[in-house]
């Protein structure tokens, strides 16, 4: 089975040469639900930007299902980042002003899909993250939980084949934020590959696959035993 995505001996380096992250390798396969967890300044962000083709490492390669994105042009690598990969972060980013259903219809917009059936898939992505009852709602009508699921919703409607989600339980309380890990769970039991980045040990360990990184590197890869991850 080809991973979803794959370091393979991965570098960055940024200027005035700070190594960002430092020979990674690993390969995240379809339907994982993984926590990539470490200290500020462990290499989680940067790890995130390449896993997300939103930048290119310095040396090594990077694959998404197979394809290595340092031969892909820009434009060739825009249209695959839309289409497979889903973006969730801390702090919701939704329009103010628009209805649920409309941000996540948003999501669409760069996909060519016709305006009425941007809004189908909208409506069903919110019913899938239980906010079926919430579609014509604001932002300001939303809880934090439920904005974060707005987002969540926007993130999936393109059904893509992975989700990085950076710290998106930074903003909640702890219930809920355990809320929105149980959807996460979900979704990975549908079928989506699902990334977790958190400084938050607890909530890492909540997952079945657990990266740690420090300093750039990989210091531990775990996996729960199949009964405990299947919870």
């Amino acid at each position: 089975m080809t991973p979803v995505v794959e370091l393979r001996e991965v570098s960055k380096t940024y200027p005035g040469d700070v190594t960002a992250l430092d020979t990674v390798s690993l390969a995240i396969e379809p339907g994982e639900l993984v926590a990539i967890v470490g200290p500020s300044g462990s290499g989680k962000s940067t790890m995130l930007h390449l896993l997300g083709t939103l930048d290119r490492p310095s040396t090594g390669t990077v694959l998404v299902e197979g394809r290595d994105v340092s031969r892909l042009s820009d434009r060739r690598l825009s249209a695959l980042r839309g289409r497979r990969i889903g973006f969730v972060f801390q702090q919701f980013h939704l329009a103010s002003g628009v209805s649920a259903i409309d941000n996540v219809a948003d999501g669409l917009l760069y996909g060519g899909v016709p305006p009425a059936e941007r809004r189908r898939r909208a409506r069903r992505a919110l019913e899938r993250v239980g906010l079926g009852h919430r579609l014509d709602h604001r932002p300001h009508q939303l809880s934090g939980g439920e904005k974060q699921r707005v987002a969540i919703a926007r993130a999936v409607v393109g059904e893509p084949a992975m989700l990085l989600a950076d710290e998106p339980t930074g903003a909640l309380d702890s219930v809920t934020g355990a809320g929105v890990i149980d959807l996460l769970r979900e979704l990975a039991r549908a079928g989506t590959t699902v990334l977790l980045i958190t400084h938050d040990r607890d909530i890492a360990a909540l997952l079945p696959r657990q990266i740690q990184l420090h300093d750039g590197r990989i210091v531990r890869d775990e996996r729960a035993p199949v009964a405990e991850a299947a919870r």
